[in-house]
């Protein structure tokens, strides 16, 4: 799967170049991505503006990689949605499962909430 990666303060952006995404191919994406919680920078925006088709399969595996994340005290966040993805995601009742939010800049205001809500429940 070709990806553009782009690093940022607090976040990494993930940006598929492939138009269709399928499980085999979100395998190949949790792999690249997984290493991130290793990172000091761990948080992942996942960017789908080039994105036109996502399998269920794929669907579910982005809520379980977007789980791990949080179970990692990591920020997951999915932006850019076109509608027909949208729409499916919707329709398969999976929407709900993910975190995602209209622009790229939606998704570095949550990273940052995350961020200062994570450190304040490590303070107490």
């Amino acid at each position: 799967m070709n990806v553009k990666i782009d690093t940022k303060e607090k976040f990494h952006v993930i940006t598929p170049i492939d138009g269709d995404i399928s499980a085999s191919m979100t395998a190949e994406l949790t792999q690249k991505i997984q290493p991130y919680l290793q990172n000091e920078v761990k948080n992942v925006v996942l960017n789908f503006e080039n994105v036109t088709a996502v399998d269920h399969a794929a669907a579910e595996k982005l809520a379980a990689l977007q789980q791990n994340f949080y179970q990692n005290n990591a920020s997951f966040v999915i932006c850019c949605l076109q509608k027909p993805v949208e729409a499916f995601l919707a329709d398969n009742e999976l929407l709900e499962h993910l975190n995602v939010v209209p622009s790229q800049s939606e998704a570095w205001d949550i990273v940052q909430m995350e961020e200062i809500e994570r450190e304040l429940l490590d303070g107490e």
